[in-house]
Order: C-alpha cells, then sequence, then structure tokens
C-alpha cells in the first residue's frame, strides 16, 4: 500500500522510500538499528564521514564526533557512512554504505555524493584522520551555493598547485550526485586510470570547478604547521611515527588539521595532537 505523507514533494517522498529501504537493508545486514531521522526537515546541515574496513575504528569516528561537538556552534546532524556500526556513539546517526564489492579504501569515497545517503541540506564531509583546531561554521557559510574542497598539500612544495585534496569537501545534497552515477558505471575503468579519488575528483569536475577553501583554514599537520616530516627508523607504511616531537600548534586561523598519509593522529606524539584528537 501506498504511504503519502501531507505536504511532501514528489522529491521528498523519493528520498524517504529511499531511507526506508536503507533501514530495511540494515536490519537484513545484522546492523544495530539506525536512529531515526526526519527527512522531512526542509534543510539540515550535516558532518559526514565514511568508516570502510578496519583501518579505522569506531574511536576515530567518536572523536571525530566529540571534536566537532566542541568546534562547531551551529545546528548539525553527524553522521557516519559505514557497513559496520559497531562501538559507534549513540548520538551519530548511521547510514549504510551500499557500495560495489569492487571498491575499497578511498574509492568508496565518491558514494559520499550519491541521494540514496537520504540526506537533505549541506553537507560537510570530512576524512576521519584529521584533527580539529578551532571553530568551523565558516566551513559551512563560505560560498553558499558552490561545492567546496580544499587544494592537495602539493601545494608546499609547488605554491601554483590546482589538485584537490578530498580530506574536506562540502556540498548541497543532490548537488554532485551525477558523479556517483557517472563513477558507478565506470569504477572499474575509473580506478585503473586515476591513483585516487581526489584526481578522478579534480578531472571529472573541470566543466564545475569546486571553490576552494582557502589555504590556511585546512593544512597538513606534517608539511605545513610541522618543521620536520622525517619518519623514525622502522616501521611499516600506516604505522610510522615522526622522528622528532615538535611543540608546535596550528595557527588561529587553521581549523582542521590533516594527517594524510602517516603518521595518523593516534600515532603522533606531538603534545598538541595528544591534547586535542579526544
Amino acid at each position: 500500500m501506498k504511504k503519502y505523507v501531507e505536504g511532501e514533494s514528489k522529491e521528498e517522498r523519493k528520498l524517504r522510500k529511499d531511507r526506508e529501504k536503507d533501514l530495511q537493508d540494515h536490519q537484513v545486514m545484522g546492523l544495530p538499528d539506525i536512529q531515526p531521522h526526519n527527512l522531512l526537515v526542509k534543510h539540515q546541515n550535516y558532518i559526514l564521514c565514511l568508516k570502510h574496513g578496519t583501518k579505522y575504528s569506531a574511536e576515530y569516528v567518536n572523536k571525530l564526533y566529540n571534536m566537532v561537538s566542541r568546534h562547531c556552534t551551529i545546528d548539525f546532524t553527524f553522521v557516519c557512512l559505514t557497513e559496520d556500526s559497531t562501538n559507534l556513539n549513540p548520538k551519530i546517526l548511521v547510514v549504510p554504505l551500499r557500495i560495489p564489492d569492487n571498491l575499497k579504501g578511498w574509492w568508496c569515497k565518491p558514494y559520499i555524493f550519491s541521494n540514496k545517503l537520504g540526506l537533505t541540506g549541506t553537507i560537510l564531509y570530512m576524512d576521519l584522520d584529521v584533527v580539529i583546531a578551532n571553530n568551523i561554521n565558516h566551513l559551512f557559510t563560505f560560498e553558499k551555493g558552490h561545492w567546496c574542497t580544499i587544494r592537495d598539500f602539493t601545494r608546499k612544495m609547488r605554491p601554483n598547485w590546482e589538485k584537490y585534496n578530498s580530506s574536506v569537501i562540502r556540498f548541497d545534497s543532490g548537488q554532485l550526485d551525477h558523479l556517483w552515477q557517472s563513477f558507478k558505471s565506470s569504477s572499474t575503468l575509473i580506478q585503473r586510470k586515476y591513483f585516487g579519488d581526489q584526481d578522478w575528483l579534480y578531472d571529472v569536475t573541470k566543466n564545475l570547478p569546486a571553490k576552494l577553501f582557502p589555504d590556511e583554514w585546512i593544512q597538513s599537520w606534517k608539511w605545513e604547521i610541522r618543521k620536520s616530516k622525517e619518519f623514525a627508523a622502522g616501521g611499516s607504511k600506516g604505522n610510522r611515527k615522526l622522528k622528532t616531537i615538535e611543540h608546535v600548534q596550528p595557527k588561529d586561523t587553521c581549523c582542521i588539521c590533516v594527517f594524510h598519509g602517516d603518521p595518523n593522529p593516534h600515532n603522533c606524539e606531538d603534545p598538541w595532537v595528544w591534547k586535542n584528537w579526544r
């Protein structure tokens, strides 16, 4: 039997029905129940993260939730896109990650643009390997109506570098769904052609380029805040530590510190990181 909600538009009905299907799929997958969510709210602010596989634990998601709660003073809903919601803070809205089996690691990320997430509003996506330093409200208000991201940190060595880093992306729901549809239809070929998702994102959006957040707002911890990026001897890729401990901290203009590659925040012994990654 068809279900109608008074005052609901066709687009809102479609989003609701997609969301209801996600809830059913979530139960079939054997995951804990998703918290109820009101799809009929006209516009919301979302902070979205993605946890796939075992590279990052629930601790990373929960600490990101804690950090944005301390540093965002506008209303927002925190969302985790994942196939495993075990040990996540119950205040986090869990949305099932429904992607083809051939997608792993950063190649899961294009799914954040899908309309299937059932979110209506402005979405601020962050990678899990970040530490928030200062208030992030302005990431929602900067260049409203445009999608936004950051310049890749190769900018440190090559100041005119234009390509993207996909650690932080902001867009409106539905604005980039065509990217997911295009990626999904050719995902195998795209993964062969490009080193990673951000190279693909830069190429595929040349006709709809991002507005770039100012470099000083979002910075590389090891390349732009620390003095040395030399690693300690030993340690395998993904588990390396920095050779020296530095008593540094980001400038007041920086709101997010990104830990691309090594070290991950839990492997960084700089005191500021220990104090703020919680």
